[in-house]
């Protein structure tokens, strides 16, 4: 969903100091390359390195720029090409500088959030932003779009078509450089058609086909734990909206989720409400409509215009790589805990892994091995699997019970807390925090569990 703000309050992620200030929009991104191609790799006779990529949103969008800026000759394969994935639609500011998006895609720039308890106490958040920082909020069609027509310029071609199968080269085949045979179905973009089944011949297959991935399944990537995320875009009234102008809201509580929470995110002339759980999912109409709810008042004459379901993975996949073939984004299981933020990891994961390969492959000249992808599940893994765990940890205690869900929202009016939610969100960036501010931030989080706990148990005194 993309969707994260406060949840990383306790990751103790934090924006790293630094005598410069971070810009809107950052000077445009090197696209030159360090290579250090494998010494057992042969040089590639009169072309280029072949790769497909498998799926069109931002990880497939931004792999398949990243490999034709590199000399690599690219494909990028997308049945939708109108895709509206069910998403909050949160990016950080530090994604719009890095991978230099247009301001124009972004719908609403948020500055205020509001955290609101199951006993609909709300916590306003922000109070810690500076006048230039926002939470981006776009729709994912437009987004989508974008990155790959950019892919396109750049030299990629774009194929309307539905992965169905590859055939991998046979044992020995792999390391000798064998091409990956693909199986696709091509449409002409004609309401209707049938489609034209095709067939490719690469040297290194990127899957970013999403949660349902094919190419996973292909390679054996193994299962993992999903949640289903529900979303309507409604449309309000215009003096509804004014209130969603740069503001957007986030519930919490057994009724709009047992196990993620409810969202009200404000896009361009309608809001997107919706809400996630992994497991209830047969409840998630029932989650939806008590987020509705929630929202009552301030959505009141609202028409639903649109609905929206899709799978959120929970974990990343026990296998992410075989041979030459790569898992990135939500394939590859890139989602946090808690937040549900995958945009900004789809999108870093895909342009990481093209750069393994560019530079594995000398821009292009020389074949790759599994070793040169490898590199690009080290460098991931090194720089964000950190992240992963801890808000795995933070979901499971804040996330078991009402009462502690009501601790949280009560920490999140903490100044500190706001601010290392903000640092960490909108920049990506590790530093150490302020150690007589951790110290009472983790008093004050003692504290809270032990109020949630009190109420718990006299909750239970009353269903006795």
């Amino acid at each position: 969903m993309s969707s994260s703000v406060v949840f990383k309050s306790f990751t103790g992620l934090l924006h790293s100091s630094s005598a410069q200030d971070h810009h809107l929009k950052p000077p445009r991104r090197r696209t030159t390359f360090r290579v250090s191609a494998s010494k057992t790799s042969p040089r590639l006779q009169n072309r280029n390195l072949r790769v497909a990529v498998i799926g069109g949103g931002p990880a497939g969008g931004c792999a398949a720029e990243t490999l034709a800026k590199g000399g690599i000759e690219t494909y990028l394969i997308e049945r939708k090409l109108d895709n509206c994935k069910p998403c909050g639609g949160a990016i950080p500011l530090c994604m719009v500088g890095e991978f230099d998006l247009p301001l124009d895609i972004i719908d609403r720039k948020v500055t205020k959030m509001k955290m609101i308890s199951p006993s609909n106490i709300a916590v306003d958040i922000g109070q810690t932003l500076k006048p230039h920082e926002y939470i981006g909020m776009v729709r994912r069609e437009v987004l989508d779009a974008y990155l790959r027509e950019r892919a396109a310029k750049n030299g990629a071609q774009v194929i309307n078509g539905l992965f169905m199968k590859m055939d991998i080269p046979k044992e020995g085949g792999v390391k000798g450089g064998a091409p990956y045979v693909l199986h696709y179905t091509e449409y002409d973009g004609k309401a209707g058609g049938t489609g034209v089944k095709k067939t490719l011949e690469v040297d290194a297959v990127i899957g970013a086909d999403g949660a349902n991935s094919r190419v996973a399944k292909a390679i054996g990537a193994g299962d993992y734990e999903y949640a289903i995320a529900f979303q309507e875009r409604v449309k309000i009234p215009d003096d509804k909206m004014v209130y969603y102008e740069n503001l957007a809201e986030m519930y919490v509580g057994d009724d709009v989720s047992p196990d993620f929470y409810g969202w009200v995110f404000p896009k361009c002339d309608h809001v997107a409400v919706g809400t996630g759980t992994v497991t209830h999912k047969g409840d998630i109409k029932k989650f939806q409509l008590a987020t509705r709810n929630r929202a009552r008042d301030k959505i009141l004459g609202g028409k639903i215009i649109r609905v929206e379901a899709h799978p959120i993975p929970e974990h990343p996949r026990p296998r992410r790589l075989s041979g030459r073939v790569a898992l990135v984004g939500d394939a590859a299981g890139y989602v946090t805990k808690c937040s549900g933020e995958g945009i900004y990891f789809a999108a870093k994961s895909g342009r990481m892994c093209a750069e393994a390969i560019v530079e594995g492959s000398v821009n292009g000249q020389r074949m790759v091995e599994e070793s040169d992808l490898r590199n690009y599940l080290e460098k991931w893994d090194k720089t964000y699997w950190p992240t992963y765990k801890v808000l795995d940890i933070l979901q499971k205690v804040f996330y078991r019970s009402n009462p502690a869900r009501e601790a949280f929202v009560e920490m999140c009016a903490d100044e500190y807390v706001q601010k290392m939610t903000f640092d960490s969100y909108l920049y990506k960036k590790v530093a150490p925090g302020n150690p007589l501010e951790d110290l009472k931030l983790a008093v004050n989080t003692i504290g809270s569990l032990v109020r949630a706990n009190a109420l718990r148990k006299e909750m239970e005194k009353l269903t006795v």
